[in-house]
């Protein structure tokens, strides 16, 4: 487009305006935070789900801590299948910058440990104040704890459904893959927070077999 930016994989991004852009065609990269968490949801219910239009060297991290989890990860062009026929087992994840760990995935990925065999160790190495949703978890039936960076969840047989709140985006999608396998009807509020990052999240999951409404006020 013409634009002077420089600074790349630096701390600090140096930008000089120029009078004009020229028109370009760009295709946007796929969102490899939905891509994990549809993942995840397929983890969490013992699914079996093909994800598309993927860029799989921006989730392998998701993808290598699936597998250790149990899932059965098979790769193709721009897709990725998912098949979970057993309770997945306990894995420990730290929170990296790219391309380690994605922050953004690590509520998705607590929830759907909640109820893997055994316990996980979550660091948070990104940003504070990353546990919010735990509480909501808690209410579900969740066992978790935390201490400063570190949670630790010991898995259950069984999810119970709850009224919960969607703390922030990526806490609210932990909430949806929690009440996909939760027994009963779940209600989370403050979808707004889910709606700002995921688009029509609920047509995707109705169309693999979940029962999910949004209800406006």
């Amino acid at each position: 487009m013409g634009a002077k930016v420089s600074g790349a994989g630096t701390n600090i991004i140096k930008i000089v305006g120029v009078k004009n852009l020229r028109d370009v065609s760009y295709n946007i990269m796929p969102d490899r935070i939905e891509a994990g968490t549809l993942l995840c949801m397929a983890g969490i219910t013992g699914g079996n789900v093909l994800v598309k239009n993927v860029r799989l060297e921006h989730i392998s991290p998701v993808l290598h801590k699936l597998e250790e989890a149990g899932a059965k990860i098979t790769l193709s062009k721009n897709a990725v299948a998912i098949q979970v026929t057993k309770r997945l087992k306990a894995v420990d994840i730290k929170t990296m910058p790219y391309p380690g760990f994605p922050t953004d995935m690590q509520s998705i990925f607590t929830s759907m440990l909640t109820v893997a065999k055994g316990s996980s160790m979550i660091v948070e190495n990104i940003f504070e104040n990353r546990y919010k949703y735990i509480n909501e978890l808690k209410r579900m039936g969740a066992k978790i704890s935390t201490e400063g960076k570190v949670a630790i969840v010991k898995g259950v047989r069984k999810l119970v459904a709850a009224e919960v709140a969607a703390t922030d985006l990526r806490g609210g999608a932990a909430m949806c893959t929690a009440a996909l396998v939760a027994r009963g009807k779940s209600k989370i509020d403050n979808i707004e927070h889910i709606l700002r990052g995921y688009e029509n999240l609920d047509k995707k999951l109705n169309n693999l077999g979940a029962n999910v409404k949004i209800e406006y006020k």
